[in-house]
């Protein structure tokens, strides 16, 4: 078959733009490199393997499943369903994290990323920062052969560590905290497409959606200090119930919290006090 046979193909079982991915993803092109190669005759192996992949998509499995891989801040990450797909409030927290350390006075920063998933923010930071110290954590093995990999594709030196939040971790104070721990409320209605296929280890955070806050903020104090600069991504619901948390654990520090491009309250700051 012919990739413009495989594209009409496509077409009949998903989206036009979901077959279009799937079939540059497997030929290693662009999508709009399709149009230049639509005579180009396709190897039976990679025929199956486009057939397989249309009907993982129509048994309603995320397409970055399905192909393995996401853009992520200009970087392709691996993913599989032990980790969460990356989400654009991502990497705005991302961008507010970076934009908040070139506050620091030093260029080999500390930074603890707790619950690291597939890696994206640590290693995301760990790249624009290259003279940075960066520690990833995580409960999940299985997320943390996910971090491995996406380290060493992207030739980046990190530390690695299995650990539930701060429990393994060996005790030090961190310039930058940053975490984007499960949120979403037990009972809370999700896309089918994410509760049904996301890890919900990743997902869920209790009742309230803030149990992995508490969690975290039990011990936080004891790896930062008055200069740390904490950040976390937030439900947007979330703002006043967990500044109130926060507080408790922070009552002189500065906090703040920013909207997405959205408009919808997505990130918490705990500044250093020299900002």
């Amino acid at each position: 078959m012919s990739v413009e046979e495989l594209i009409v193909y496509g077409k009949s079982k998903v989206t036009s733009t979901h077959a279009k991915m799937l079939l540059a993803d497997i030929l290693n092109v662009n999508p709009l490199e399709l149009l230049t190669i639509l005579d180009k005759q396709v190897e039976k192996e990679k025929i199956e393997l486009y057939k397989k992949e249309l009907e993982a998509l129509q048994n309603n499995k995320p397409i970055q499943y399905v192909i393995g891989h996401v853009n992520f801040y200009g970087n392709p990450f691996f993913v599989t369903e032990d980790v969460l797909i990356p989400r654009f409030e991502t990497e705005e927290l991302v961008e507010k994290v970076l934009e908040y350390s070139k506050q620091f006075m030093k260029e080999n920063l500390s930074i603890l990323d707790l619950g690291c998933g597939s890696g994206i923010i640590g290693l995301t930071l760990k790249q624009k920062l290259p003279n940075s110290i960066v520690t990833m954590v995580d409960i999940s093995e299985k997320a943390l052969e996910i971090t491995r990999k996406n380290a060493l594709n992207l030739g980046l030196d990190v530390k690695v560590i299995k650990s539930d939040w701060f429990k393994d971790i060996p005790l030090q104070t961190y310039d930058i905290i940053v975490s984007n721990p499960p949120y979403i409320r037990t009972n809370e209605e999700i896309d089918p497409l994410v509760s049904k296929n996301e890890p919900a280890l990743a997902l869920y955070g209790g009742v309230d959606g803030l149990d992995c806050y508490r969690s975290i903020l039990k011990d936080i104090k004891k790896y930062s200090s008055n200069n740390t600069l904490i950040a976390f991504e937030i439900g947007y619901l979330q703002k006043e119930l967990l500044t109130e948390i926060v507080e408790k654990v922070f009552p002189s520090r500065e906090i703040i919290v920013k909207k997405d491009l959205q408009g919808r309250n997505r990130m918490l700051f705990v500044l250093p006090k020299f900002v």
